[in-house]
């Protein structure tokens, strides 16, 4: 069965975007989020248009190929500018989750209402690639439901001190088990598997 994971550059005090993030602002007052995506010499071959250094080319390929369909919780949607009707991966199908009604969905997209619900689309869209989980509700919800394998945190080395945090409160602790770390200029990839 295809897995479920995420991967998501995050400052090392935990957010996924600065303050004052929003639709047509995305990262708020931290694009240095993905400074690493632009500032190597090795194109990507999973996807276009990124130059990173080659530890990261790696891990970024590695996972960016695992994908067949993301989930996309609703305000990363909005920020992202619902994507120009597509996805953020050019060869993965977009599901995006939201509880309420949603703008702009195109008809590459599709939406789901509950994390299960989304997941399951996704996995059927995926046709036996992995699910990939984008935005920190989306991983959050997943989390409580028991529905992520692995997360891969791009750590980038900077404090935000505020802004939209990687992950939401959780019921209960989740634990985890380091499977590679991969020091690389501007971050560090950390992939991690959840202990069941």
């Amino acid at each position: 069965m295809s897995k479920v994971f995420s991967a998501l550059a995050v400052s090392v005090d935990g957010y996924i975007s600065g303050r004052d993030s929003g639709p047509d602002r995305g990262l708020g007052d931290a694009p240095m989020l993905f400074d690493w995506y632009f500032d190597g010499d090795t194109p990507s071959r999973a996807l276009d248009g990124f130059k990173l250094s080659e530890p990261s080319a790696r891990v970024f390929d590695a996972a960016a190929s695992r994908a067949g369909a993301i989930v996309i919780g609703h305000k990363t949607y909005d920020d992202s500018g619902h994507f120009g009707g597509g996805s953020p991966h050019a060869k993965a199908k977009p599901v995006v989750l939201s509880h309420g009604p949603v703008a702009e969905i195109s008809e590459q997209q599709t939406l789901a209402h509950t994390i299960e619900d989304a997941i399951a689309v996704a996995r059927k869209l995926a046709e036996g690639k992995d699910v990939a989980l984008m935005g920190g509700g989306v991983v959050t919800a997943a989390l409580q439901a028991g529905l992520v394998d692995e997360l891969i945190l791009h750590q980038v080395p900077v404090l935000l001190g505020g802004g939209r945090p990687f992950f939401q409160e959780l019921p209960e602790h989740v634990r985890l088990n380091l499977i590679e770390a991969v020091p690389a200029p501007g971050v560090t990839h950390l992939h991690y598997e959840i202990v069941r």
